[in-house]
């Protein structure tokens, strides 16, 4: 649709101009932001359509009120919709600076992301078995890498007012150690033995469970390994997820995995 802006541009002393700012108003609620804030330019009446509170409500989840207020602590004052909808599309950590929220622009809903450093993991703190890297591969800064272990076990949780609709899970996991300045050479070893085993639990949905051989995956590749869906249908109550991937067999070691974080990310239809 972007393509056909610059058409668009024409006098604002009629064609388009001539448009009630309400009309102009309910088609732009069918574009994306980005789109909007690109159409404003085309003349004055879509620039004050652009503003419209009704335009930026369409575009906030349902309980936005109770969002800010996890936010901010308290009820906020804003001038207009679209402050708010700038305000929940900036990321918000809490939780120590470990859990991180936002509205997501491209998918609608809410998104969270959850460091490594806020999940439950076995031998984290024994350096023989783990390191803990700096690194801007990672939205938090820094990544958990294991060298070997016997026991892989690692699991979180989170509870949180989502919108109403559907969510995914991920773990970001990437074989193969990263650094800054290029890949390190480090033996990966031990995930052709057995698969790992993802689990979601949910207090809306259930309980959903995927088994995977890390041993066909690329190396040195970040990427995002589904663990379970799970629907919201009441945003004003808290949902309660449970989490984990574990790979527990004492007959061989395992090592040259990195972890990351734990991703929801709205579904897209």
């Amino acid at each position: 649709m972007g393509s056909g802006y610059s058409g668009m541009g024409g006098s604002s002393e009629g064609g388009l101009g001539e448009l009630p700012e309400s009309c102009v108003a309910w088609v732009l609620s069918h574009l994306e932001a980005s789109e909007i804030c690109r159409v404003a330019r085309v003349n004055t009446t879509f620039h004050r359509a652009s503003l419209s509170d009704s335009l930026w409500e369409s575009k906030l989840p349902e309980n936005h009120q109770i969002l800010l207020r996890k936010v901010f602590g308290t009820d906020p004052s804003f001038s207009t919709k679209k402050d708010i909808y700038a305000t929940l599309s900036t990321p918000f950590r809490f939780a120590s600076h470990t859990k991180e929220v936002w509205l997501d622009k491209r998918r609608g809903g809410i998104s969270a992301a959850i460091s490594w450093k806020a999940l439950k993991i076995t031998g984290i703190d024994d350096r023989r078995y783990w390191t803990h890297i700096s690194t801007n591969e990672s939205r938090f800064g820094t990544v958990a890498y294991l060298h070997q272990t016997w026991w892989l076990e690692i699991g979180g949780s989170l509870e949180f007012e989502f919108p109403v609709g559907t969510y995914s899970l991920f773990f970001r996991l990437c074989l193969g150690r990263p650094s800054n300045g290029g890949r390190i050479p480090e033996k990966i070893h031990g995930w052709d033995v057995k698969p790992i085993t993802f689990q979601l639990e949910s207090s809306n949905s259930g309980h959903a469970k995927s088994e995977l051989f890390f041993n066909q995956q690329p190396k040195f590749e970040w990427l995002y390994h589904h663990a379970g869906d799970f629907v919201v249908e009441d945003s004003k109550i808290p949902t309660s997820l449970n989490f984990s991937m574990t790979q527990i067999d004492c007959t061989h070691t395992k090592g040259g995995l990195c972890v990351d974080s734990v991703y929801v990310f709205p579904s897209i239809s």
